[in-house]
């Protein structure tokens, strides 16, 4: 673990190319409030799913027919709720979080409204809103893994990284080997600046069945804050074009003699105040 300079950084970091990796995998110039997407956002959908592994192309149009939709369906719940699904994988959180909204409002009690609600506030950046309704939506006698992983990322962007890995090894005993999960717990330790851990579970979770390609990403994200970058544009490759995946290294590249600068600042002011 690094100290609370390094710490910090690692949080910028993480967060900074998290929001630079969505901006160009998804093609928009729109990013709407500071976002969690280096998680792996663990309320999936079946259609969340198939979102997740859509290229940029796709987002755009799937978000163009289902706006369409949902303007003749507003109150259907799954058009609803995959159109906020794709509002939210193009950069466009609050818009994401406007149909949720009313979403939650026409259902108050259904629990995978409340989830999905949940998670959209947390995106667009209203973590203790967001942490609520997916506390509201889970069942005690019966809990939902995905849920307490949910839960568990919420956690880890307001500072708590025990109870969030708390969560995330209850979720992986409800569900093994869950790549979701895997990804979830390898942030929360990339967020602390433990970049060894952070990818020993990348690694974990891209084994795993079912990984899809923000496993990869996160991992490419892990490699490259290590200076590892052949090895990160090969695997971002997988997933973005040869042009994308390299201005996401590039833009690691730029972090790294910044992480070097404040990290040096963070020690002498260490030892100065010892």
């Amino acid at each position: 673990m690094g100290d609370r300079g390094s710490t910090g950084l690692w949080r910028c970091a993480a967060m900074a190319f998290a929001l630079a990796t969505a901006i160009v995998a998804a093609g928009c110039s729109h990013t709407g409030r500071k976002t969690s997407s280096m998680t792996t956002g663990s309320v999936p959908t079946d259609s969340s799913q198939a979102v997740a592994s859509m290229s940029s192309t796709e987002l755009e149009a799937a978000t163009k027919s289902l706006g369409q939709l949902y303007i003749r369906e507003p109150a259907d719940k799954s058009v609803a709720m995959r159109y906020a699904s794709v509002l939210q994988m193009s950069g466009h959180a609050d818009q994401s979080l406007a149909v949720m909204r009313k979403l939650a409002i026409e259902h108050p009690k259904d629990r995978e409204v409340l989830a999905a609600y949940g998670k959209a506030l947390a995106a667009a950046g209203e973590l203790k809103a967001g942490l609520d309704a997916i506390r509201r939506a889970q069942t005690p006698e019966y809990p939902d893994w995905r849920l307490l992983s949910a839960e568990g990322a919420i956690l880890d962007q307001l500072g708590e990284p025990d109870a969030a890995r708390d969560l995330y090894r209850r979720a992986l005993e409800l569900q093994p080997d869950e790549p979701s999960v895997l990804s979830n717990l390898s942030m929360s330790y990339l967020l602390q600046g433990d970049l060894n851990a952070a990818e020993r579970y990348l690694r974990e979770a891209g084994a795993a069945p079912g990984a899809d390609s923000r496993v990869r990403q996160n991992l490419a994200l892990v490699l490259g804050l290590q200076g590892r970058f052949e090895e990160a544009e090969k695997i971002a490759r997988q997933d973005l074009s040869p042009r994308q995946a390299e201005a996401n290294v590039a833009y690691l590249r730029a972090l790294l003699p910044q992480r070097d600068s404040w990290s040096q600042i963070a020690s002498e002011d260490g030892r100065r105040s010892g």
